[in-house]
């Protein structure tokens, strides 16, 4: 695995940075009332999609790293978005996780294996950052893949959207 994050291989999947020719993969995946079934706010508009994605391309350029789009090497398909941004939580600066898929591809490990990547990226690259999984309470799925990576819920927060649980690696120290 490179340390540049802006193209990332894993066993299976490409992750590249996300750019202006990704907006009508972005606009399908985001937007699908399916891969909201989570989120209190519903699925974007194409217009606010757009701004999304406009955002995520501005972050790219500012902090030099972001959420990729997700892509099956073998047929170049965007089969969903995910990775790290910076995020404020509770006055700590931290590396939010973020991941959505098109649902005929759930359910195959590819939320982990991106997911794991970008943990690893993370910890190799921006050690002094801690990663952290924002999720809805009733996201079983995304509470899953957190405690398959390590993760564990250590608190709960209230959004503009609503309760939030937060999901933080925990690191074993080895004393000597």
């Amino acid at each position: 695995m490179t340390s540049n994050p802006e193209e990332i291989r894993t066993d299976r999947l490409v992750l590249r940075r996300v750019g202006p020719g990704d907006l009508r993969a972005a606009i399908a995946i985001l937007s699908d009332p399916e891969t909201n079934r989570h989120n209190p706010a519903g699925p974007p508009s194409a217009a606010e999609t757009a701004d999304l994605l406009a955002q995520w391309q501005a972050h790219w350029a500012h902090e030099g790293i972001g959420y990729w789009a997700v892509v099956l090497p073998e047929t170049g398909e965007v089969i969903g978005f995910g990775g790290l941004r910076h995020h404020e939580l509770d006055g700590e600066r931290t590396l939010n996780l973020f991941y959505r898929f098109r649902p005929r591809h759930w359910g195959r490990g590819y939320a982990p294996e991106m997911a794991r990547a970008a943990v690893e990226w993370a910890r190799r690259e921006r050690p002094h950052r801690p990663v952290v999984i924002i999720t809805d309470p009733g996201d079983k799925p995304s509470q899953r893949v957190a405690e398959k990576l390590g993760f564990a819920h250590v608190g709960d927060a209230v959004t503009a959207e609503g309760p939030v649980l937060v999901y933080r690696r925990q690191e074993v120290v080895v004393m000597a």
